[in-house]
């Protein structure tokens, strides 16, 4: 298939069943013209608590963001390329981390971040995205990976910060999943059956070919499963 992003992100759907739209991430030198910037709150500050909120944004409208708008999340901030590491390290909301055990400031240096600085980074639905995204983006329940997974052996399965997929998938081309981390669980809002993945914008029809086989596969088993309960007299295990 080509790619048409309009028929990529139902093919995503169809397959996946995530949580919300599919979306699209991209990095730019610049917002692009007729892209209206997040809106920004009253007192000129970040808008948001996280740049991972913008995820719960994307689904809806599109819109660009600006290096300042991810400002409240320095761990964020560096996973996209908007701060270096050690201007990250020496924030408060690093230091309230490493504080609590919740990480070793040793193991930032082992988190993948974007290698250039954005002067913009645009969030939408795929379904809109004028072009092939840098990433796109999925909000996920365990059915929905285990199909992924199925379908992408090799996609790489991530603890916290659940941000760092974004990198791995625009800078590495790699196909990744996170459990998500419990700081952005509590900036997001998003449902404790959920996780995320990120998929390079370059490998989309590849992964959606994928997932058409597995999906085929999956369906062929799931048919002999329930006939062969229904042979043999036996119920389901949470009957």
């Amino acid at each position: 298939m080509s790619l048409d992003p309009a028929q990529v992100s139902r093919e995503l759907a169809n397959s996946l069943r995530p949580a919300a739209a599919p979306i699209a991430i991209r990095f730019l030198a610049d917002a692009p013209e007729g892209v209206p910037v997040f809106a920004e709150d009253d007192g000129g500050g970040p808008p948001v608590a996280a740049g991972c909120v913008f995820w719960m944004h994307a689904g809806q409208r599109t819109f660009a963001t600006k290096p300042a708008d991810h400002a409240n999340c320095s761990v964020g901030s560096y996973t996209h390329g908007l701060v270096s590491l050690g201007e990250a390290a020496g924030q408060g909301d690093v230091a309230a981390l490493v504080d609590a055990g919740w990480v070793a400031e040793s193991d930032l240096a082992q988190v993948p971040a974007m290698a250039e600085k954005p002067g913009a980074i645009v969030y939408g639905p795929l379904a809109e995205s004028p072009d092939v995204p840098d990433v796109v983006f999925l909000r996920l329940n365990a059915k929905g990976a285990m199909v992924l997974k199925d379908a992408w052996p090799q996609a790489r399965t991530e603890g916290k910060p659940q941000c760092h997929i974004i990198p791995i998938a625009a800078r590495h081309g790699e196909v990744a999943m996170s459990l998500g981390c419990m700081v952005s669980r509590v900036r997001t809002g998003m449902g404790n059956d959920e996780m995320t993945a990120a998929i390079p914008g370059h490998r989309l029809v590849e992964v959606v070919d994928a997932l058409t086989r597995a999906r085929a596969a999956d369906e062929a088993v799931a048919a002999y499963a329930a006939q062969d309960m229904t042979a043999t007299g036996t119920a389901p295990g949470n009957a």
